[in-house]
């Protein structure tokens, strides 16, 4: 399927351009639009939502695309965003895409056919076409929590660098340096930066991540359990986990839970800690460590943003830090 990128390449002009003219704005000379039209026609394409859309349509109605509405994360992160849009005065309709990038592209393209004001779009690990073409369009779109490859709009997103900093640091000298790390997919942005924010905390106390201490999940619970499974058969276990999401943490728990050996390894042979915290994390005995991502304001900053690429101002991405918080599942070993 074409799109506006292939009529701009065959026409010889920017995307700007082939967007100025299949929209109908003033200005544009006649020799412009008959190359464009030409072009449009040789790849026999046809203007979608994405070129109709979002250009002061003045609905007070916001779109949100989330990639997982059954990650309790993603659900707090949404209601944030809600929140802050009732306030304003907007009201948001959301789509849950599931992970699958043609599922967003469905919602993103029912949405600016719904010629709403702005769309927040919380991206799948996999970029989709069309999110790609809204923002080569300079529309109204925000990104939330992960960025998109080769999607050139303002993210929002959390920084959990200096958390994974200070569990590092704190791991480290209560004797635990044998560290590992249960990852999420590797092509999704948040998932290579929470690897990457591990390696330097443990180079800075000299330490390495060895291949055989990551584990690699898809972010959700199942995937943990497997993933744990893997580590205990292995006989790789490492003095303390970090795991990369909350729903990943419940699955290696179930599995620890159920492994053949007397009492917990929590938090005597395996210190645990988790990226998002769970409200279940505090009820759990041990209760878990967890690096808490500030949702709240996550959301209002996001809408924040969006507001603001619908008034015409300049806007830039906002990262906020992360807060770690200490818990029974990585105290020092008893002697």
């Amino acid at each position: 399927m074409a799109t506006l990128k292939d009529v701009a390449r065959t026409a010889g002009v920017s995307v700007a351009s082939v967007s100025r003219v299949l929209s109908n704005q003033p200005q544009v000379s006649d020799a412009l639009r008959e190359k464009v039209l030409a072009a449009a026609a040789h790849h026999s394409f046809r203007p979608n939502a994405v070129g109709r859309a979002l250009r002061g349509t003045g609905t007070r109605t916001i779109g949100l695309v989330v990639s997982d509405l059954l990650n309790p994360f993603f659900t707090e992160l949404a209601r944030a965003v809600e929140d802050a849009a009732r306030e304003a005065g907007y009201l948001m309709i959301v789509g849950n895409a599931d992970e699958r990038p043609e599922q967003q592209d469905l919602y993103v393209r029912t949405l600016l056919e719904r010629q709403v004001d702005g769309l927040i779009v919380v991206p799948t690990v996999e970029t989709s076409p069309l999110l790609r073409e809204a923002a080569d369009l300079e529309q109204h779109l925000v990104l939330l929590d992960r960025p998109a490859s080769e999607v050139h709009a303002p993210l929002v997103s959390s920084d959990t660098s200096d958390a994974v900093s200070q569990l590092v640091d704190y791991l480290v000298t209560t004797g635990r340096q044998n560290i590992g790390v249960l990852a999420g997919p590797q092509y999704a942005g948040t998932a290579h930066q929470r690897l990457e924010a591990v390696r330097e905390a443990l180079a800075r106390h000299g330490l390495d991540l060895p291949a055989e201490r990551v584990w690699v999940g898809d972010y959700k619970r199942d995937s943990g359990r497997a993933q744990t499974r893997r580590m205990l058969d292995e006989r790789t276990t490492p003095e303390a986990l970090l795991v990369s999401n909350g729903r990943m943490a419940l699955g290696v728990l179930d599995t620890l839970s159920h492994a053949p050996v007397e009492g917990s390894p929590l938090p005597g042979d395996l210190a645990l800690a988790a990226i998002d915290d769970l409200d279940v994390f505090t009820l759990l005995r041990p209760s878990v460590t967890a690096i808490a991502q500030p949702t709240r304001e996550l959301g209002r900053r996001a809408f924040g943003l969006l507001l603001d690429r619908i008034a015409g101002k300049p806007v830039e991405s906002v990262r906020i830090p992360c807060t770690l918080h200490l818990r029974e599942s990585t105290e020092p070993r008893r002697v």
